[in-house]
């Protein structure tokens, strides 16, 4: 486990409960556990990661941290200040970055929606338009910053969405999936901009669906599942979870999921997966042995194979090791 110094971001035994009821004359009470005792800590100047599936409790978490949610119990402090306690405090040093469409206003322009988000964060009327040209300029949005927003491409509402988070030049940013639905370029420019923020000293805390992403960008990754952190610790040792297995990667045409099961159900496979690539899927098997299971493998599928080939195990096995319950 890595020694944490300069604590930044703490979150301690967190919990959060959500409480519902169902039924018009006799309500029955349900409560959906999200966050169940999570406790992690970031350092001065570091990227933290989270990861984990949908409805893991990742962007539940960071709305405890932003003081968006209350804890159900536990603590958390942001820079020393109590995230329940001193909740206009945290607000005043930390940025909120967002993926997706909404969060900002579409009929004026952009410049006109970081001089709303400037004003709400308090930035001095002297500083506010020079500020606002500078998180122009970083995030690449200066010659369109007079457009309208609702002519703006995917990529160029999520680079405002970046400027909005970072006009009050906040030390600490939050980056809930800041990549979601974007293509391959504007990806790579907004991972392109949160490594310079991270060279300009800021602390961030990102969760993303993309372990690619994630290896990239992080010093440290969470895994949570369930609600439930189930392991924390660099891109390399969670890697050595897997590090006595290896992949065989499978590249076909209609791969299903009865040919899946038939491979997890052979001895030595630990995970199996599928992603597409365009026509194609691609499914990767962990194994024990891939010299004994290639062929084993290979024969229990019915689908049109294109190639095969063995890998060694990456940041993703390691994920689907540990949120399959393997760990």
């Amino acid at each position: 486990m890595v020694e944490v110094k300069d604590q930044v971001i703490e979150a301690n035994e967190l919990v959060r409960i959500y409480r519902s009821a169902t039924g018009i004359f006799r309500k029955k009470r349900k409560e959906t556990l999200a966050v169940d005792h999570i406790s992690f800590s970031v350092g001065r100047g570091e990227l933290f990661g989270i990861l984990g599936p949908n409805g893991a409790g990742k962007t539940t978490t960071i709305k405890m941290l932003t003081t968006l949610l209350i804890p159900t119990a536990g603590r958390a402090s942001i820079l020393g200040y109590d995230v329940q306690d001193d909740a206009m405090e945290v607000r005043k040093r930390i940025g909120l970055v967002l993926g997706g469409e909404r969060g900002l206003y579409y009929r004026v322009s952009g410049r006109q929606n970081l001089r709303y988000f400037a004003d709400l964060y308090g930035v001095p009327m002297h500083d506010r338009d020079r500020r606002i040209q500078e998180v122009l300029d970083m995030v690449g949005l200066t010659e369109k910053a007079d457009v309208k927003v609702e002519n703006y491409s995917r990529g160029m509402k999520q680079k405002l969405h970046i400027a909005k988070g970072i006009v009050h030049d906040p030390e600490v940013i939050f980056m809930d999936e800041p990549t979601i639905g974007l293509d391959p370029q504007a990806s790579r420019e907004t991972r392109r901009m949160t490594q310079d923020l991270i060279g300009m000293g800021k602390t961030i805390l990102l969760t993303t669906h993309y372990m690619f992403e994630a290896d990239e960008l992080c010093g440290r990754i969470a895994v949570i599942n369930g609600g439930k952190l189930l392991a924390m610790d660099t891109p390399s040792g969670l890697k050595s979870l897997v590090k006595d297995t290896s992949v065989i990667e499978v590249e076909g045409f209609g791969i299903t999921e009865h040919e899946m099961e038939k491979v997890r159900s052979l001895d030595g496979v630990r995970t199996v997966s599928s992603t597409a690539n365009g026509a194609k899927q691609v499914m990767r098997v962990q194994v024990c042995d891939a010299g004994e299971l290639l062929t084993p493998v290979t024969r229990s599928l019915e689908c049109r194979v294109l190639d095969v080939r063995v890998k060694e195990p990456t940041l993703e096995d390691a994920y689907l090791w540990l949120v399959e319950g393997h760990a």
